[in-house]
């Protein structure tokens, strides 16, 4: 069954899809009256629907069956900061992997050695909501506005903090392994909150910011990985270390 996005879903008993909705159901995939769907309001509702009679491209209506809470819901929180790689299929394409492995929030960050400094956060939006249909995920990530690295060590953030980069000055042997780490504080509820840089690495300066700010310096392991790729395995090891 296909996954449809209703985030105005409430009690009813019957629900019309947003227009966008409609013409895909109706226009694009063809669904006929009868042929059952699922809806979800990305916030871990989740129902079974069926496609009325009336259904069309310009409104399609459909019969909520049954609904549960909750659907899917992780065991922790994941959220991962980090700059957009210059060339935006990379940043889109971690956010359509982040998304389908499982994160709550994403924050693209402007560092200092940001490449990428204009971003569209509704291009974003549309990537995200995609893999969530695609997943058949009931939950929606948080998408932030480009956030200034600085702006975001002054707002409240997950008390479990890490931070990801590149310096060749410092011993591998001093850092933290993020899944060892992920999986010492892995009890349920725990929460994550991860700094992945950009394409140049975060500025000296910017370490020793996070570093202040409780952040805990880890390494992903001994290869030198791209950005998008480390935003992945960033959430790969939450992933496993929640024992999933």
């Amino acid at each position: 069954m296909y996954l449809f996005y209703a985030p105005d879903l409430g009690g009813e008993s019957a629900y019309t899809l947003s227009p966008e909705e409609a013409r895909h159901a109706a226009g694009v995939l063809r669904l006929r009256p009868g042929e059952r769907v699922r809806l979800t309001d990305g916030r871990g509702m989740w129902c079974e629907a069926e496609i009325l009679p009336d259904a069309s491209v310009k409104e399609c209506r459909v019969r909520i069956l049954s609904r549960e809470a909750g659907y899917g819901a992780k065991p922790y929180r994941l959220h991962i900061a980090i700059a957009p790689t210059k060339n935006s299929d990379r940043y889109e394409w971690f956010l359509e992997k982040a998304t389908e492995i499982g994160i709550d929030r994403i924050t693209p960050l402007l560092c200092d050695h940001s490449e990428r400094k204009v971003l569209r956060r509704e291009r974003g939006e549309k990537v995200i909501l995609s893999a969530v249909k695609q997943s058949l995920k009931a939950y929606v990530p948080q998408l932030d506005e480009l956030t200034a690295f600085r702006d975001l060590l002054t707002r409240p953030l997950y008390r479990n903090r890490f931070v990801a980069y590149c310096d060749e000055g410092m011993d591998l042997s001093e850092r933290v392994e993020l899944f060892a780490a992920m999986s010492e504080q892995a009890a349920d509820g725990a929460e994550f909150c991860i700094l992945i840089g950009p394409e140049g690495d975060f500025s000296p300066a910017e370490i020793a910011a996070a570093r202040k700010a409780g952040f805990v310096p880890v390494t992903l392991g001994e290869s030198r990985l791209r950005t998008e790729t480390a935003g992945v395995m960033a959430a790969a090891a939450a992933h496993w270390a929640a024992g999933h």
